[in-house]
């Protein structure tokens, strides 16, 4: 569990058909901070966006892209996540991550006073 005080929020950006060594690379990454002991991740799928080389990709009715923009974040120690990040850096592949000071006021299964 984590514990309320300073940590960091790591935000990983990459396209939905992103691989990484034949695998999906979101469910890689989840899988791998799950494995790391990583208190919680979430992963979102953003229904339009555009990256570095300014393509914009959209979801619509008529066609479903497969490059949508794909986001995962957790939250842990400073320590926990520049453990991670090596690996983490090889995995995203041309995706991007961004790494937040944030301080935690209220962590999952704590009770507010």
């Amino acid at each position: 569990m984590q514990s309320i005080g300073p940590a960091q929020k790591v935000s990983i950006y990459i396209a939905e058909g992103a691989r990484h060594h034949h695998t999906d690379a979101a469910t890689a990454i989840l899988d791998f901070l799950f494995r790391n002991g990583v208190s919680g991740a979430t992963v979102l799928k953003g229904v339009a966006g555009f990256g570095a080389e300014h393509r914009l990709h959209a979801e619509s009715i008529v066609s479903i892209s497969d490059h949508l923009p794909v986001k995962l974040e957790f939250i842990e120690s400073s320590q926990k996540v520049q453990e991670l990040l090596p690996q983490l850096s090889k995995m995203c592949g041309t995706g991007m991550i961004e790494v937040q000071e944030t301080t935690i006021v209220k962590a999952a299964g704590s009770i507010a006073t």
